[in-house]
Parts: structure tokens; C-alpha cells; sequence
């Protein structure tokens, strides 16, 4: 089985304002409409599972029933939880819930603000996942990579030819990944950025696949213009 899971968990700060950035419009649409329609379309998901704050579920709800109709049973609302990994295990939860979790399901996470998203980047998702037990969706540095372990000072400037910039999908072997992370201590489970490094603490390979530059995440108020741009180029 296969799953997609969009994380909508993120309250939006840096957008600013108090609606979380996912739910603004976009050309009279939600973003996270946007996101739910391109990982929908893809038939190799059995179901998607879309996680947000506990505030935002109904809401959730009526937007997908109103864009998406009929959307059925193949999507489900439920609560993420207070960080991204356990926003994922919520949806891994919800899988070994309805008793379709084993050493072969495989679960495509993305975030709710990349609705550019391409069925190719999702399709070599689940392909690297089923052979590699994990990927990450990246693409090449562009820019020099500067580390500044004290926030000052330059410590190092890595080697750009094998630096990348991490997107999502980032899709797992669930059942693994569950049992990763319940093995991972408090302090190790203190310095996760993503579920990717879950698999990176414990030794194991994780496989790369090709992004795209305009698979954008909108953080800032800017990206919503760039988003803008790039959604008028796919109407034409």
C-alpha cells in the first residue's frame, strides 16, 4: 500500500497574520487545496491522509469537500501533532489503524505549502522508497554553503559539488520508520529537523531524487508572488 500524507501542521509565523499560510489564497483557492489536488490525482496513493492543527480539521473538511467533490473515502482530516515527526506518526497511527500496516507500505510525505508538486517527482518517490526503504526530494546547491558554527563567524564553506537543498516528498517505508524513531533518545529526537535524519541517525541510507526548482516551498510573503507567476505559466 501506498500513502500520501500532507503535512499542514505549520501555524504560518513568518507569513505573518493569523491565518496559517497554507489556508490563504491563491488565486481563489486555498494553497493547500492546490497541494491536495496534485498528490489526488495520483493513482498510486490508496488514500491520503492530510494532518493540521486540531482547530483546522473541520475547516480542512469543508474545503475538500467543496474542491474536490467527490473526493469519498480517499482522503482523510485528522490532527497532526506538536512537532513534524509526530505529525508523521500520527498518519503512520492511522494507517496501522485501519490494519494496513506492514514491512511494505510506504508513505509520501509533503508539505502542504509545495502545491508544485509534479506526478514525476512523486512517482520516482515511490519507486526509490520501495527499493531504498527512504528518500529525500533535493536539488543542487546553487549558491556557496556557508557554516557559521557560532553564528559570527565563518567555521567552513563546504564543498558546493556535494552540497544539495532538501524539498519535499520525503516518502519512507512507514513500518521503518516507526521503529526508527521509537528507538531514537530524547536528545537525538531534540536535533531531528526532518524524518529524513531519523533514518541518518541510525546508519541508514537514504536515496536521493531529482526535485525541481519551482517545487517552492511559501514560507514568506514574496512566495506568494512567485506562486502567483508560476501558477498563471500552468493555465497557459
Amino acid at each position: 500500500m501506498v500513502y500520501g500524507v500532507v503535512l499542514a501542521g505549520g501555524v504560518g509565523s513568518r507569513m505573518g497574520g493569523e491565518k496559517p499560510k497554507q489556508y490563504l489564497n491563491l488565486k481563489g483557492k486555498p494553497i493547500i487545496i492546490y497541494t491536495i489536488e496534485k498528490m489526488f490525482t495520483c493513482p498510486q496513493f490508496e488514500k491520503l491522509i492530510v494532518l493540521c492543527p486540531a482547530q483546522w480539521v473541520e475547516h480542512t473538511r469543508n474545503l475538500i469537500e467543496k474542491h474536490l467533490t467527490p473526493a469519498g473515502d480517499r482522503i482523510a482530516v485528522i490532527e497532526g501533532g506538536a512537532t513534524r515527526n509526530e505529525t508523521i506518526m500520527k498518519a503512520i497511527a492511522f494507517i496501522e489503524a485501519e490494519g494496513k500496516l506492514d514491512e511494505k507500505t510506504v508513505i509520501v510525505t509533503h508539505d502542504s505549502v509545495r502545491p508544485f508538486v509534479t506526478h514525476r517527482i512523486i512517482e520516482e518517490n515511490i519507486a526509490a522508497c520501495k527499493e531504498f526503504d527512504a528518500c529525500d526530494t533535493v536539488i543542487p546547491a546553487t549558491d556557496t554553503i556557508v557554516e557559521a558554527q557560532n553564528g559570527s563567524f565563518i567555521s567552513d564553506i563546504p564543498d558546493r559539488s556535494r552540497m544539495y537543498q532538501g524539498q519535499t516528498p520525503q516518502s519512507f517505508k512507514a513500518l521503518k520508520l516507526k521503529e526508527l524513531y521509537a528507538s531514537l533518545s530524547d536528545e537525538e529526537k531534540d536535533i531531528l529537523t526532518d524524518a529524513c535524519k531519523i533514518f541518518v541517525l541510525k546508519g541508514e541510507e537514504v536515496a536521493l531524487v531529482d526535485g525541481e526548482t519551482f517545487n517552492i516551498k511559501i514560507t514568506y510573503p514574496y512566495d506568494l508572488r512567485i506562486a502567483k507567476s508560476l501558477l498563471e505559466d500552468e493555465e497557459e
